[in-house]
């Protein structure tokens, strides 16, 4: 039962979920927004996104049995305890149960074309596997963009569709935080992304990927990486000083859990050069992005 866990990334599903409830019930009626979903919608909700992500992460586990071999060695898990006929089974079982549910919410809420946000997103992660990930940066790209719907299709689903004329500011403001929100784990994710492929340059390659370490090799990909760390680092200095500043709390929060790891990245990032070099500052990365959507919950308290 734990190589299925393990398989369908348990812990990363227990995040989404907790993210999403996380932006219902400590952002949107923490500040008293006119929402749509139940308890129940919402737990549906969450369901359906993680279904669709544990079968994103299966299938993309099947198309990798010969990259994860070099790279994970003993702890690959298809083609060593689950063959890849019944991941491939799992991958429709729970796309099915994923789309299901979300056309049954977007006929819920009254906004049935939503529906095709799931089809949409089961599709990209199949081809995401199968041929986009081999993709210089365009896989790195999609992966960061689902990680970014998380956020935003609670507000779709929850916020969208109980505006009116009288609401409108307060919606549109909360819609706004949430499309910030989207946007730093976009770019934290894409970050990591570019560094997780640093971490598995030698399975890549022997498999015939063209991931951008092997395209430009690891310290040019290393000076990439830096540049595009300096896009969130610009961006959380600007929310600090416009937004944040006249909040202690708010602003130690962000130097603390945030600020400062993604300056360590930076000062790390130009001589990593080894596997364990990039599996640590992976590690922190994705700290960052897990004290960076936590606070969505502490907006009453501190924000």
């Amino acid at each position: 039962m734990y190589k299925y866990l393990k398989l369908i990334r348990y812990k990363n599903l227990l995040f989404i979920a907790f993210t999403q409830f996380l932006i219902k019930y400590g952002l949107f009626e923490a500040f008293g927004a006119d929402i749509t979903l139940s308890l129940f919608g919402c737990s549906l909700l969450a369901l359906a996104t993680v279904s669709l992500a544990a079968g994103g992460y299966i299938i993309n586990d099947v198309y990798d049995v010969e990259t994860d071999k070099i790279n994970r060695g003993e702890n690959t898990i298809i083609g060593t305890h689950i063959s890849e006929k019944t991941g491939t089974t799992l991958f429709i079982i729970l796309n099915v149960i994923g789309v299901g549910i979300g056309f049954y919410l977007s006929n819920i809420v009254g906004w049935p074309a939503f529906s095709a946000l799931w089809i949409f997103a089961s599709a990209i992660l199949y081809f995401y596997a199968t041929y986009l990930k081999q993709m210089a940066v365009v896989g790195n790209i999609i992966v960061s963009c689902t990680i970014a719907g998380v956020v935003v299709i609670v507000g779709l689903y929850d916020l969208l569709p109980a505006i009116n004329n009288q609401n409108q500011p307060t919606q549109a403001l909360l819609f706004s935080i949430l499309l910030d929100y989207a946007l730093f784990a976009f770019l934290i994710n894409l970050l990591r992304e570019m560094v997780k492929d640093q971490e598995d340059i030698k399975g890549d390659y022997n498999t015939g990927m063209k991931t951008l370490p092997i395209q430009l090799g690891t310290a040019r990909t290393n000076k990439v990486i830096l540049g595009v760390a300096l896009i969130p680092v610009a961006a959380i200095v600007y929310y600090l000083y416009n937004y944040l500043f006249e909040n202690t709390y708010a602003t130690i929060y962000v130097l603390l859990f945030i600020l400062a790891p993604l300056l360590y990245v930076m000062v790390k990032i130009p001589e990593a050069k080894k596997k364990k070099h990039f599996t640590h500052l992976s590690l922190i990365l994705k700290l960052v992005l897990f004290f960076g959507l936590i606070s969505l919950g502490l907006h009453k308290f501190i924000f």
